[in-house]
């Protein structure tokens, strides 16, 4: 019977940090989803600021370009020469060009924003560590019952 008392004792032990590891397990694991809500909350909203940006910047670059060939298309029909033939349609096309290049630019840099935003695929978030600590905890009691 006093041999069964050291026993009994130890396997309490045993079944109380199980039970403590598996609490630990079950609040880090709410508090991992509080976090993960909170980082896919400020993703959106630095993803619809980024494009809300987008946007602006090409309403501004469409207006520019706009008045550039219109101010270009303006002052060659004011010396005389045909704003939609030769030389001058290639200046309009040229300005067209250019600002398509920046757009693809501006594309991409948003692309990249958006994608440098992400929380990556590896981060743990700490789920499976108090299981194995747990795990430990019960292999280190186990021994010490059989030494």
């Amino acid at each position: 019977m006093a041999q069964i008392a050291p026993i009994a004792t130890t396997l309490l032990g045993a079944g109380a940090s199980l039970y403590a590891t598996t609490r630990q397990a079950q609040v880090q694991s709410a508090q991992s989803r509080q976090q993960a809500a909170a980082a896919q909350a400020q993703t959106e909203a630095r993803n619809q600021q980024a494009a809300a940006q987008q946007a602006a910047e090409q309403r501004a670059r469409d207006a520019r370009l706009a008045g550039t060939v219109a101010a270009t298309r303006a002052r060659l029909a004011a010396g005389g020469v045909q704003p939609d033939e030769g030389s001058a349609a290639a200046l309009t096309a040229g300005f067209q060009r250019d600002a398509a290049a920046a757009q693809a630019d501006s594309d991409a840099l948003f692309a990249a924003r958006l994608s440098a935003g992400r929380r990556s695929l590896l981060n743990d978030d700490g789920s499976l560590t108090p299981w194995l600590r747990a795990g430990a905890t019960f292999g280190n009691t186990l021994r010490n019952l059989l030494d």
